[in-house]
């Protein structure tokens, strides 16, 4: 598998900006900014670290478990208000990220599978 290539790290990379910038739109409740900004920037880096190096099927798990951590942090950090941007933008982020990493984990198990066969 080529590095770079990879839509489903790219799909994270872009979710991470989004949640990490959107603080800047939505209005701040609880410990939102301090979470959206903290998971964001950590998808952004599981992301470009997915996309530099493919075959690393623990990086797949930790964006995994990075998206069930947006998923669960409006309750976590008490922004969980049906009405708050940043819950949506947390929640919808969130399963973005558990889907993409879920669809990488078969592709990245196989390249590194071939990586050491080869």
């Amino acid at each position: 598998m080529k590095k770079w290539t990879r839509w489903e790290d790219w799909v994270a990379v872009v979710a991470g900006l989004a949640v990490a910038l959107s603080t800047l739109i939505v209005a701040p409740m609880g410990a939102s900014v301090a979470m959206m900004v903290t998971l964001g920037v950590l998808l952004v880096i599981s992301g470009v670290v997915n996309l530099a190096m493919p075959g690393l099927v623990a990086m797949e798990y930790v964006q995994g478990v990075l998206g069930l951590l947006l998923i669960v942090s409006p309750w976590i950090g008490g922004y969980a208000d049906m009405n708050a941007g940043a819950a949506w933008v947390s929640w919808i982020g969130g399963a973005v990220v558990v889907i993409v990493a879920a669809l990488a984990i078969r592709p990245s198990m196989r390249a590194h599978h071939d990586a050491i066969t080869h």
